[in-house]
Parts: structure tokens; C-alpha cells; sequence
């Protein structure tokens, strides 16, 4: 290996061999810490670090992200976590910096999707940040540095397999990129629209207010969308993305699949779910996995007796009345999407858990009737004339 090349054991699966990623000039803008990154863990590894950078960038503030296949199954900035969301994150015994809770709140969007992750982090790793990583399933991890202390616990890791990469921050690539799709190279300029405050000047629905916690929460779910696969949604509040629908043929589809993530992430608030009893020894992802049983409705029953194996006292499972009247609580959501709304339908599934706010690019035949849509339910829209496609 040199310092512009590192050959890889295999590609995106184990057959396509020989692998490798290479610069094409000058040196590789990351170094192998620990470990030995494949294919796809070093695509996550980049699009992830992006998106972590741009967040500080934006916001100013620690950033993380938890990606899975090239998308963004969560991602976050630093701010405090309340006594509820440290006990559904599964967090309240451990202290935090704004980084860890930044990480805290991107892999506790969606804990399903973010096992086996790879994480991205916009600062340098502290020691609460690593040990967080090193209690989670986790494939690996990005960050422009790591305290020593922290780096030595995330080399012990899997035992010693936790790939660790080490990214330069000051890192530019070109202004073209090119790629290479069955022996088709395709070039274009990247994509360095960097979303701001600005892009919400052009409100087009009767209610105009947008407050700075909703454009904190917007920017945060339009810089996640710009790493996801299209077509995609994102919900977003409170600092965090809560749900994101990624890589769908139909925009309704986004918004159903990114709104049923939405739904199961507040379910894990309710406070039943703090009252579960569960058995000594059930380890943490199998917590997960049962909590997100108990909070589904298409189980069948062979799932059912194996999740009752978990718990001391067999809890009552929520009625889809519970559930509702919790979810109606929901307040205050953010929405973003990547490409204008063909319809309202959209509209109509974002009001049914909490969103208020939208954010995108404008430019449908049907402007009018999205437009009318977030009227009747009195959210506030941006057009911000920027399309955020990623392939």
C-alpha cells in the first residue's frame, strides 16, 4: 500500500476481486487507524464525513452521523438530550460530551437500521464519544482526529478488527467528479450548494413563522438529504433526523416509509415503554429488536411467544388508540425533501405526525395544491429552488 493507494479485499461483494480506491493525484485524504475498510465502508465513510462537515459548517455545532448502505440512518448535532431521551437511547448511565450526544442521537433515531453502522463524527474523539462507539455495534468510524485515550479504546474493539479512519479536515477534492458505470465515465461539477437560512426567503403559504429552532431543524434535514439516496424525505426535530425515507420510486412512498420511522422513534418515548421488565442478561440490540415488536402490529404469533421470552412480567402491548392519541403529540416536526411534491398526498401523511414545517425545492405543475394542502393544516412551507438528488 502506498499513500495514494489502498487495495481493498473485495468489492462491493466478496467475488468482485481485485479491489481498490486510489487517488488519481496527490495522496488519499484519509489514513487507516485501525483496521481494514472494504468497499462500501469507505463510500459510507466518505459521504458520511460530508455530511458530518457540512452540519458544523452550518450550524456550528459537534455533528454525527449513523450511515448504513450509502444513506443516512440518522444524523444529529450536539445539543443536550432530556432525562427521557438518554433513557430511550439507551445513554442514562453514561456521561457525554456534546459529540457523544451528537452520536447518541444519530444512532438513536433509528436503532434498527443503525446496527451495524458506520459512524461519522465532525470533531475530534473524546473519550465519552468512544466509549459510546465501543458498547454499539458498529462497523467502523471517520473523524478529522481522536484523543490518544479514545483512539486505544476503539483499537480494542472487535478485537482489534474496529476499523478506524482518520480524515484530513482541510481536505478539498476537485470541482469536477467523475465516475464509472459500465464502462460509461460520467463527469459532472459536485454539488457544493451549501444549504443556509437563505434558502427559506421565499414562503409561499398563508403562515409565514418560521422559528429558528424549525430552521435549525430543516437545515438539519436538507444537509441529510443532500447523502441519501433519492428519491428521499426526512423528518427532523429537536437537532436530530427522526426518519428518513430513502432511495423510493415515488415520493409518497419516501414520506410513508420516513413517517413510520418518525412514529416508531416517538412510540419509544412513551412512557410504557420505561416500565418494560425485562429479563437479566437480555443484551441491548435484542432490547431493540423486542421494543420494536411491541410497538408493531404485523407480528404473527411464533414472533410473539419468542418476544415474551424477553421480559420478567409479559407487558400489555399499546392499542392502536394509544398509540394514536400518543403520536398526536407530536409537535413541531420538520420536513424536508430532496425534489419537489407531485401532489399533496405527502402533505396529507406529514400532518398526521406533527410536521409543521417544510422545506422544498418548488417547481411542480401542482405548486398550488401543495401549497393549499399546508394551508388547510396551517404549516409553514419554503420553496428553496434547490434540488438535492444524490446517486
Amino acid at each position: 500500500m502506498t499513500n495514494n493507494e489502498l487495495t481493498l479485499r473485495y468489492g462491493c461483494n466478496p467475488h468482485q476481486k481485485p479491489a481498490r480506491v486510489f487517488a488519481k493525484n496527490g495522496e488519499l485524504p484519509f489514513s487507516v487507524l485501525n483496521g481494514a475498510p472494504g468497499y462500501i465502508n469507505l463510500l459510507d465513510a466518505l459521504n458520511s464525513w460530508q455530511l458530518v462537515r457540512e452540519l458544523k459548517t452550518v450550524l456550528q455545532l459537534p455533528a454525527a452521523a449513523s450511515f448504513k448502505h450509502v444513506s443516512p440512518a440518522g444524523a444529529a448535532v450536539g445539543l443536550p438530550l432530556s432525562d427521557e431521551l438518554k433513557k430511550a437511547y439507551d445513554v442514562d448511565d453514561l456521561e457525554l460530551s456534546p459529540l457523544a450526544t451528537a452520536y447518541a442521537r444519530a444512532r438513536g433515531a433509528d436503532r434498527l437500521s443503525s446496527f451495524g453502522d458506520w459512524a461519522a463524527l465532525s470533531d475530534v474523539v473524546d473519550v465519552p464519544t468512544a466509549r459510546l462507539l465501543n458498547r454499539e455495534v458498529s462497523d467502523g468510524v471517520i473523524a478529522p482526529g481522536y484523543e490518544p485515550e479514545a483512539l486505544e479504546i476503539l483499537r480494542k474493539k472487535q478485537k482489534g478488527r474496529y476499523i478506524v479512519l482518520q480524515i484530513d479536515p482541510n481536505y478539498e477534492p476537485a470541482e469536477f467528479e467523475q465516475r464509472e458505470v459500465f464502462g460509461v465515465t460520467f463527469e459532472q461539477k459536485r454539488n457544493t450548494s451549501l444549504a443556509s437560512p437563505e434558502w427559506f426567503s421565499h414562503i409561499p403559504t398563508k403562515n409565514t413563522e418560521l422559528p429558528e429552532a424549525a430552521k435549525r431543524d430543516l437545515l438539519i434535514s436538507l444537509i441529510a438529504l443532500k447523502y441519501t439516496q433519492s428519491n428521499s424525505i426526512c423528518f427532523a426535530v429537536d437537532g436530530q433526523c427522526i426518519g428518513i425515507g430513502a432511495g423510493q420510486q415515488s415520493r409518497i412512498q419516501c414520506t410513508r416509509l420516513a413517517a413510520s420511522k418518525a412514529a416508531i422513534w416517538y412510540l419509544r418515548l412513551h412512557p410504557r415503554i420505561a416500565e418494560l421488565r425485562w429479563k437479566p442478561g437480555i443484551k441491548r440490540q435484542d432490547r431493540v429488536n423486542a421494543i420494536d415488536l411491541y410497538l408493531r402490529d404485523d407480528v404473527t404469533p411464533i414472533e410473539l411467544e419468542q418476544w415474551k421470552e424477553n421480559f420478567e412480567e409479559v407487558p400489555q402491548r399499546l392499542t392502536a388508540d394509544e398509540k394514536q392519541q400518543w403520536l398526536k403529540t407530536l409537535t413541531g416536526v420538520a420536513l424536508g425533501s430532496d425534489a419537489f411534491f407531485p401532489f399533496r398526498d405527502s402533505i396529507d401523511c406529514g400532518a398526521m405526525y406533527g410536521v409543521k414545517y417544510i422545506a422544498q425545492p418548488g417547481g411542480s405543475l401542482r405548486d398550488d395544491n401543495v401549497i393549499e394542502a399546508c394551508d388547510d393544516y396551517g404549516m409553514v412551507m419554503a420553496f428553496t429552488g434547490v434540488r438535492l438528488f444524490h446517486h
